[in-house]
């Protein structure tokens, strides 16, 4: 049978539904296939965000260089330890006072993508600047679906005072497009998936009771026509792919859905609106968050990305991991032992998280490597000690090998004060975007 090769922006379609697909072999040109399972340039990056800081006497590696030992936080990371940098010593100077007092976690958030000191006020006038991310967008959305994605657990605002006199704007946005207008993100698990493989068309959201037979059929219900057409078309191995792909999606659609009572009409159908909402358990929420991202990624929906874990400052409790208080109360411990230790626990549950994403990403190829290997991942805060609310030193991690492009896996220690925005404007360069300047940057960094 003669190969057909299929476009990268190809879509399993059907009654309002677009599912992207996952890399193929079929997508090489013909000439490749003998040879090479190289996938194409697929450079991605996403920044995930954490609030409050973390206990920097258990983050830090004590060692530097390539030999250096995972800190008790950073454990969970140890299966991609070979594609895993810590930076110490970078700074976010734009989140610093410069005389406006008070206000250091709105400042942390507004700054971490930025660089820029965000101007204090609680009204309409927000100012800030173009973040990483965005400006990466540009660059690298031409060739995908959306631009970027940007999600979290807790809702953004764009309005109110959040921090001592800073809009709540600049506490729940990582991402922004100009210096007057953050993006939302998004928080709801089912309207996420639902943008992700949805045409904007009725069928993944109706409403009226003649409707209840649609309503509870899978978006690859409604896609399945066209999925088999181009089954019969693919190599075994394609095959294969697409078939664990499509499986992870209707997984994550079950579990959207999953724990709610049906209540059963008279004809026997299932009469209950598209659940919606998020997740009761925090835990699950994350977790669902982040199997749509790496869906978006590997359907090479989007290849840019931000999440923030929870708003800059948030005080929401972790009775599921003995740390009932406040994050925020408990970050300011005063060197209390007991306080330190929660701490601790907050930081290393949620660097469990990011080994989810990573673990994730690791798991799906794209030709010979994998889509992490095709990934920068950042992770980090704003604020370094949450009792000191210092911006320098700060818990930089990078994962991933970024098409080859990423540093090699170390611990590296930069001169003190170096700017967070020189690591940007090295990855930015990375991607392709011609830049000698991003946020207060004063170079690009160099790994030695």
């Amino acid at each position: 049978m003669m190969r057909r090769r299929i476009s990268r922006r190809m879509m399993l379609r059907g009654a309002g539904v677009a599912i992207g697909l996952p890399w193929l072999e079929a997508m090489q040109p013909a000439k490749l296939v003998a040879s090479s399972r190289t996938a194409p340039d697929t450079f991605r990056m996403i920044f995930l965000n954490v609030p409050n800081g973390a206990h920097m006497a258990s983050w830090t590696p004590s060692a530097e260089g390539p030999e250096y030992s995972l800190s008790p936080i950073l454990t969970p990371l140890q299966k991609h330890r070979k594609q895993l940098s810590v930076f110490t010593g970078l700074t976010l100077d734009g989140a610093h006072a410069h005389g406006d007092g008070g206000g250091d976690h709105a400042r942390s958030g507004a700054a971490f993508l930025t660089g820029a000191h965000p101007k204090k006020t609680d009204g309409a006038d927000i100012q800030n600047s173009i973040s990483v991310d965005q400006v990466a967008a540009q660059a690298l959305g031409q060739k995908t679906r959306f631009a970027s994605l940007e999600l979290g657990l807790e809702g953004s605002a764009q309005s109110g005072n959040c921090d001592s006199g800073y809009s709540c704007a600049y506490s729940s946005n990582l991402s922004w497009r100009n210096a007057n207008s953050p993006l939302s993100k998004e928080i709801d698990p089912s309207a996420l998936f639902d943008r992700i493989f949805g045409t904007g068309e009725q069928s993944l959201a109706v409403a009226s009771k003649g409707d209840k037979i649609q309503r509870r059929k899978s978006v690859l219900d409604f896609a399945m026509d066209d999925a088999k057409r181009l089954q019969s078309q693919l190599g075994i191995s394609d095959q294969r792919k697409l078939d664990e792909y499509l499986y992870a999606v209707r997984d994550v659609e079950n579990r959207l859905v999953r724990g709610d009572k049906l209540k059963i009409g008279e004809d026997g159908i299932p009469n209950y609106p598209r659940p919606a909402g998020v997740p009761r358990e925090w835990d699950e929420h994350c977790r669902l968050m982040m199997d749509m991202m790496a869906l978006a990624l590997q359907a090479d929906a989007t290849r840019v990305m931000t999440f923030m874990f929870a708003n800059e400052g948030s005080n929401r409790g972790y009775p599921e991991i003995g740390a009932p208080e406040g994050h925020h109360d408990l970050s300011h411990h005063g060197k209390d032992q007991e306080k330190q230790k929660k701490i601790e626990k907050i930081n290393t549950y949620h660097v469990t998280k990011l080994a989810y994403l990573l673990d994730l990403m690791a798991s799906i190829p794209e030709g010979d490597a994998t889509l992490l290997d095709h990934s920068m991942v950042i992770y980090g805060s704003g604020i370094s000690d949450g009792d000191r609310h210092n911006h320098n030193d700060l818990p930089i991690v990078m994962a991933g090998g970024g098409s080859g492009k990423a540093p090699a896996a170390a611990h590296y220690r930069f001169a003190e004060n170096t700017p967070l925005c020189n690591l940007y404007l090295w990855m930015l360069k990375q991607a392709g975007v011609e830049s000698n300047q991003f946020g207060d940057s004063t170079s690009t960094l160099t790994f030695g």
